[in-house]
């Protein structure tokens, strides 16, 4: 398969059945340990955890887009990942949080986004009228303040090495990709998921105005307050296992519009399946492009981005 390492599909197979508890006794291993260590234990882990990555951004930009009535709105722009850096930064390079053990790294990251998204509320909301338009512009100085706090602080490290392994995660990357770091932001992504297919109505409901969602029977403030969190939620973790990479949040939601309509039924299944294929060749790209060194994958994703948003710029009959 695709890699510095060239393996043949037929023995990235057979190692993937070896795992299968049943199946291992009808297969006779013609590989070797190397091989078997590259594929399962490397390269597995690290297309999994795209999947889960680029599906749960995907899913954050629908939400937060519905949130927002704005088809700008993404988890850079309003400031949530800018927070979920800071935080995740102190803990890379200071060691931060510690108190959480393996999960400090995740607990912060949520912290920090939580922190940001319910700034950029409060200063967005004047005379208890929250304005889409105030809404961006204090996401946008929000993550402006982040950002520059966390660069700040990272090139106050008298490491170097710290502060080369702090950018590289800042720019995003799958690169430390393992089984164990796997199962929380799987959970978290599929739950949140979950929840948000259940509450459909209310999202498309939202597409129409806060007055007609009331209208509708949507609890506006616990549903706002609810999305808040769970937004906060996935951005913090998903950070914690690939540091901030963006234009998913943004591109995808658009994309999957374009192809099936705006009904958040459809919209949400389809974003997970294209953000997470999208993440994974995005990824593959990063490895191959410079191997046997790499890219970040938020260069990548950030080179498909801007050409996308100029060309759907370009497009007279596009709405949300």
């Amino acid at each position: 398969m695709l890699g510095p390492v060239r393996i043949e599909p037929s023995t990235v197979w057979k190692i993937a059945f070896s795992h299968i508890p049943g199946l291992d006794r009808w297969l006779e291993p013609d590989w070797s340990k190397a091989q078997g260590n590259i594929v399962w234990d490397i390269r597995f882990p690290r297309v999994l955890l795209g999947a889960v990555v680029g599906g749960g951004l995907a899913v954050v930009g629908t939400a937060i887009q519905a949130l927002t009535r704005n088809p700008l709105s993404d988890p850079y722009i309003l400031g949530v990942s800018s927070g979920a850096s800071a935080a995740a930064t102190l803990v890379i390079l200071f060691g931060a949080f510690q108190l959480f053990g393996q999960y400090a790294l995740s607990v912060s990251a949520f912290i920090g986004s939580l922190i940001a998204i319910v700034l950029v509320y409060m200063l967005a909301r004047v005379g208890g009228v929250l304005s889409n338009t105030r809404l961006l512009l204090a996401g946008i100085a929000v993550s402006m303040m982040l950002s520059a706090l966390t660069n700040f602080v990272v090139t106050m490290v008298p490491k170097e090495e710290g502060i080369r392994s702090a950018m590289f995660w800042m720019m995003g990357s799958l690169t430390g990709a393992k089984w164990s770091y796997l199962t929380f932001p799987s959970c978290i992504v599929v739950a949140g998921t979950l929840y948000l297919l259940l509450q459909y109505r209310s999202l498309n409901a939202l597409l129409m105005g806060e007055e007609t969602a009331v209208t509708l029977g949507v609890n506006m403030d616990r549903f706002r307050k609810v999305l808040v969190i769970l937004t906060s939620l996935l951005t913090g973790v998903i950070v914690a296992v690939s540091g901030a990479i963006g234009f998913i949040g943004l591109m995808i939601p658009h994309l999957v519009r374009l192809m099936v309509g705006s009904d958040h039924r459809r919209v949400l299944p389809v974003s997970v399946l294209l953000g997470a294929s999208f993440m994974i060749w995005a990824d593959v790209f990063a490895r191959l492009v410079i191997a046997p060194e790499e890219l970040p994958v938020g260069i990548v994703t950030a080179l498909c981005g801007g050409p996308f948003f100029i060309w759907l710029l370009r497009r007279s009959s596009y709405s949300f």
